[in-house]
């Protein structure tokens, strides 16, 4: 597998100015703000999405402001998104560190995700890119549409696999494809090659995602997160969903029983760890993984060779074989 360094290599420079312009974007004359910024940017974790918009953008043409403009726009969207969901789902540790909720509390918090919000759009709007704008912000309806689909079934536990990949397009594999597709557009690219990159985006996403619930049955010491997090909200991911769509009816229920008990009987959270284990749940989803990845990839085909591609192909291995 390639490191991050070796995938980055390509486009180093560009990488070193995307950096000093995402901290312009977010630049403020009060401290306070100031200070909430820098701590934001200073844990932005791999920045695997800008990445992927100047990798696309590289593979396409010269990168150019357009691409910085397109990049922090899907990142600084995400990590907004991010702080917000910490405040929802009062989570303390972000990254291995105290969140921003954590250490300024839920309405700075709220309002820091809205500051960052607004900085990028204005910072888009400014320069006049529409196009990538319009790309972002349907990614975003998508997000928040998963997300409350998902609310919805954890609430009802009726998952079916249709209802299952819908909403993990919708609350990875969007964000994912509009940077394939950001990268391209920012470049001027023309529809065919835009539409290939956001659909190497949608299936690596997928992927990402299926990654995401295969790592929830890992230890902390791995990952950082504890263990069983989408099991103890209620939510039915695919190693889980394999092995109730292989159940009878009876140890189905039982299943569904003990997954809607969870909160009043948190050890059951680890003894569904272990029947989704014992019965192929984490193997199943792995295949399942690596069927969209080989889809992205297969994607690339048409490519020339170039250190560009090579980076793009070490990308899609790279993501998927990440430990948290």
């Amino acid at each position: 597998m390639s490191s991050l360094a070796e995938i980055q290599q390509p486009i180093a420079g560009n990488i070193r100015h995307y950096e000093t312009f995402i901290a312009s974007i977010l630049r403020s004359d009060n401290a306070f703000v100031s200070s909430i910024c820098d701590y934001i940017l200073a844990r932005r974790g791999k920045q695997l999405r800008p990445l992927l918009v100047l990798l696309s953008a590289a593979l396409h043409g010269e990168i150019d402001s357009r691409t910085y403009t397109g990049a922090a726009v899907v990142e600084m969207i995400h990590t907004a998104s991010l702080i917000h969901d910490d405040v929802v789902d009062e989570a303390f540790v972000r990254r291995g560190a105290p969140s921003v909720n954590a250490l300024w509390h839920s309405r700075t918090a709220v309002l820091v995700g809205d500051y960052i919000f607004a900085r990028t759009y204005h910072s888009s709007l400014r320069e006049g890119a529409w196009d990538l704008l319009a790309e972002v912000t349907r990614a975003i309806h998508e997000i928040s549409e998963g997300e409350l689909i998902q609310t919805e079934q954890a609430e009802t536990l009726s998952i079916t696999r249709p209802v299952y990949l819908d909403v993990i397009y919708k609350k990875t594999g969007s964000l994912i494809g509009a940077c394939g597709a950001v990268g391209a557009l920012s470049v001027h690219a023309d529809s065919s090659a835009v539409d290939r990159m956001r659909a190497f985006g949608d299936n690596l996403g997928i992927a990402f995602q299926i990654k995401d619930d295969i790592l929830d049955f890992s230890p902390m010491e791995e990952t950082g997160k504890p263990s069983g997090g989408d099991l103890r909200e209620r939510k039915i991911t695919l190693p889980l969903l394999y092995v109730l769509e292989n159940s009878s009816a009876a140890e189905r229920n039982r299943l569904l029983d003990k997954l809607s008990q969870v909160q009043e009987h948190p050890e059951y959270v680890a003894e569904l760890q272990q029947i989704v284990i014992d019965n192929g749940g984490l193997e199943h989803a792995r295949s399942c993984m690596m069927s969209y990845r080989d889809q992205a990839v297969s994607l690339l085909a048409d490519y020339p060779a170039s250190p560009v591609k090579d980076s793009l192909l070490g990308f899609a291995d790279f993501v998927l074989e990440r430990n948290k």
